[in-house]
């Protein structure tokens, strides 16, 4: 079992950059596949981007591609997610997820991981 907490959201102006961080506790971290979730206002939960256990696959989806990226510490226990060029449909809560298997991050998203963190907002807004 894995604990996930959220943290570095905040207000930003379009156009500008937050880089959030998912810190794990629990079990052994470098065994998740993590994958990162968007719940805009009014929407449903999205995945945005995964990354596997060992890093060696990371997916986006065609909204965030080239302005957000994925990144893993496994000694930290914890992965990153840079998001640069932030425009105000990227506002809402996100959330990290964990899940032992790899198939949740094999050929995009999968909509459910067995572990979540309370999540954490971003408002894009000038």
């Amino acid at each position: 079992q894995v604990q996930l907490v959220e943290s570095g959201g905040g207000l930003v102006q379009p156009g500008g950059s937050l880089r959030l961080f998912c810190a794990a506790s629990g079990s052994i971290f470098s065994l998740y596949a993590m994958g990162w979730y968007l719940q805009a206002p009014g929407k449903e939960r999205e995945g945005i981007g995964c990354i596997s256990s060992d890093k060696d696959k990371t997916f986006y989806i065609d909204s965030v591609k080239g302005r957000f990226t994925i990144t893993r510490d496994n000694g930290e226990r914890t992965v990153y997610l840079q998001m640069n060029n932030l425009k105000p449909e990227d506002t809402g809560s996100y959330s990290c997820a964990a899940d032992l298997d790899q198939r949740r991050c094999k050929n995009g998203v999968a909509p459910e991981y067995d572990y979540w963190g309370p999540g954490t907002q971003v408002n894009v807004s000038s």
